[in-house]
């Protein structure tokens, strides 16, 4: 036992004593050391790799829900469509039509309204209730306020501007809850219903009126439509309609014209009859003398 302890320093010592030992042994941990260094690095760089990619996923996905939220904005307002301005879960009823020069002739007598006897082509709907009670009048789509004016005809009126040269008009308030540059959003209440001189027949309702680039448009037509949709008479109808008229003056002028023709013939026939009455009495005058002479001759 003691021979192989011998043994085992002895083999130690002579290890010690060879010249390339202890460079082996410098060159070895100097090889471990640079291991170690290089490993730590390379931890620290893939860390701070980590680090900056997930600071810019981050970034990126901040920027894109940014992005998303500015371009969802212009989509639901196009998106945005034409409302009765009343509560979904309202009953009402349209008691005064748009007036429509294509439509039919029992269509275009709901349209007129009765204002000392004379009548009046209706620019927009008139909305009441069964129950003849104020009921809130709200905005049909998100815009401004831009005008407030009390009119002699329809009472309280309120105007709205909306995108895509689109303003709304509700006349015969009762109140207004709302002022000049006020912005509202669609299904805002504005005012209540009341009545007004022009449409008084109508009761407590209100007069809602749609115009596009100020041209009234029929509010029926476009409920629940996207306001981009909404487009006002073209040209030629007008114009059809504007001959039309004409039209029918120039019928009504020539009907006058032959009228009074016909009155002035009859009145030529008269005179002509009165004058060979006249002639007709002195011939007989002239003949009967004649005969009263011979007589007594």
């Amino acid at each position: 036992m003691e021979e192989n302890k011998n043994v085992s320093k002895n083999g130690w010592k002579r290890l010690f004593k060879k010249k390339w030992f202890f460079p082996a042994v410098y060159l070895g941990v100097a090889a471990l050391l640079l291991s170690v260094v290089l490993w730590y690095q390379n931890i620290a760089n893939q860390g701070a790799d980590l680090a900056e990619d997930l600071s810019n996923q981050l970034n990126n996905e901040s920027e894109s829900e940014n992005q998303g939220t500015d371009d969802a904005a212009p989509v639901m307002q196009q998106q945005e469509v034409l409302q009765l301005p009343v509560a979904e879960d309202l009953q009402v009823d349209i008691v005064t039509k748009f007036y429509d020069y294509s439509a039919d002739e029992a269509a275009q007598e709901k349209a007129l309204i009765l204002y000392q006897n004379k009548y009046k082509q209706s620019d927009g709907i008139a909305i009441t209730t069964a129950d003849q009670q104020a009921f809130d009048v709200m905005a049909s789509l998100s815009g401004t306020v831009a005008e407030i004016k009390q009119d002699p005809l329809w009472g309280m009126m309120v105007k709205m501007v909306h995108d895509e040269g689109i303003a709304t008009y509700y006349a015969s308030l009762g109140e207004v809850l709302v002022e000049e540059g006020t912005e509202l959003k669609q299904g805002q209440v504005l005012g209540t219903a009341g009545q007004s001189n022009l449409g008084a027949e109508n009761g407590i309702h209100v007069q809602f009126e749609v115009r596009k680039d100020d041209e009234p448009i029929n509010p029926e037509t476009f409920l629940n439509k996207p306001i981009n949709t909404i487009k006002a008479p073209s040209k030629s109808e007008s114009e059809d309609v504007d001959v039309d008229e004409d039209a029918e003056d120039t019928t009504d002028e020539q009907d006058a014209d032959e009228s009074n023709e016909t009155d002035t013939d009859t009145e030529s026939d008269k005179e002509t009859d009165t004058e060979d009455d006249a002639e007709n009495e002195t011939t007989d005058e002239h003949t009967h003398s004649s005969a009263e002479s011979t007589k007594n001759a």
